[in-house]
């Protein structure tokens, strides 16, 4: 899960996703500077996310454009990483605070040696979704004709890349008799399956919805509900979490506990309003030009969050039947699941 570019490339997207975030933080309706990316007063913490525009992170650039970090006297900068994978790195090497990605890394990096926890979680469903292109759509109908296909991941070593090797598994298909290809998300994936580079793909929206608009694909699983995720990983998945190094944690509780304050206000605000509501509060290039159909992405994924920020029950025990199906580093070790994730601060929260 450590394959990514080098630090130095990290470093340039952080400042450029840093820039941009700063741009959209100030056109916000009642926000300030102090809300955006950096510029204000309060107690300063980065955290880097694998992919700021999709829905499933939706929290995270939510909870900004609301006020809550500031509230909490917080000036959280916000980065974007288009893989998760990416996210788990800048973390681990120390470049910021906080990641906004899946639950599933912090078992990984436990039989890798690093000490990284969940302290939200946002979700109890992956999000995620397995299209597939019109062109192989009357072949590949199932997991069961993953064999010999070009199938499309956000990145090597990603959440897409696990989840897409579990369900080949799972339904009789060795990880060498299909080809995971990184294709990232949004236009690169679309491209990805219209030229016909894959042959499907896993993906979440906004990108399902836009595939799906265009007539681009068609769904073959869809995780975005706990109902979906029931039936294709067989129990709760609690996937987009705000995960940190559980020493950075227990150094900086306070802090901790003021992130868990904001997230979990905005969960709760969440399911008291409506998708067209939260597409409001949202970058107004987000919707990239379609109001309508971001909206309704947004409709499509809310079924997977939480309204309290807590662990779902059964859900750690889920992810590492999962991940001990296809890794052989998560297959024969002993994961101690009690320190992959708290409740500590989201239980906390007034």
């Amino acid at each position: 899960m450590r394959k990514t570019a080098g630090y130095a490339s990290l470093a340039v997207t952080g400042l450029l996703a840093l820039s941009s975030l700063t741009g959209c933080a100030n056109d916000a309706a009642g926000s300030t500077a102090d809300a955006g990316g950096g510029g204000g007063k309060g107690e300063s913490v980065k955290i880097m996310v694998g992919g700021l525009d999709k829905v499933i992170y939706l929290p995270a650039m939510l909870t900004q454009r609301l006020g809550y970090f500031q509230a909490e006297g917080l000036n959280v900068q916000l980065l974007s990483e288009p893989a998760g994978v990416q996210a788990e790195t800048a973390l681990v090497s120390g470049q910021v605070q906080g990641a906004v990605g899946f639950y599933d890394h912090t078992l990984d990096l436990q039989v890798k040696g690093k000490s990284v926890e969940s302290v939200v979680q946002f979700s109890h469903a992956p999000g995620e979704v397995e299209v597939v292109s019109g062109k192989a759509a009357g072949e590949l109908t199932s997991p069961k004709d993953f064999k010999g296909r070009k199938l499309g991941v956000t990145g090597l070593g990603s959440s897409t890349d696990f989840l897409t090797k579990y369900l080949a598994v799972k339904n009789g298909v060795r990880i060498s008799e299909f080809t995971p290809v990184a294709v990232g998300a949004g236009p690169t994936f679309i491209a990805a399956l219209q030229n016909g580079a894959i042959d499907g793909g896993m993906t979440t929206d906004p990108t399902v919805a836009t595939i799906l608009d265009k007539k681009a694909g068609k769904i073959l699983i869809d995780m975005r509900t706990p109902e979906g995720s029931q039936q294709a990983l067989g129990g709760p998945y609690p996937s987009s979490s705000l995960y940190m190094q559980t020493d950075w944690v227990n150094g900086h509780k306070d802090t901790v506990q003021k992130l868990a304050n904001a997230f979990v206000k905005t969960l709760k605000w969440m399911s008291t309003h409506s998708a067209d509501e939260i597409a409001a509060k949202m970058p107004a290039d987000y919707s990239q030009g379609d109001k309508a159909l971001y909206a309704q992405a947004i409709k499509s994924t809310l079924p997977m969050f939480t309204d309290d920020g807590v662990m779902p029950q059964g859900g750690p025990e889920t992810v590492e039947k999962v991940l001990k199906a296809f890794n052989p580093n998560v297959k024969n070790a002993k994961v101690d699941l009690s320190r992959t994730y708290t409740t500590e601060f989201v239980k906390a929260v007034k």
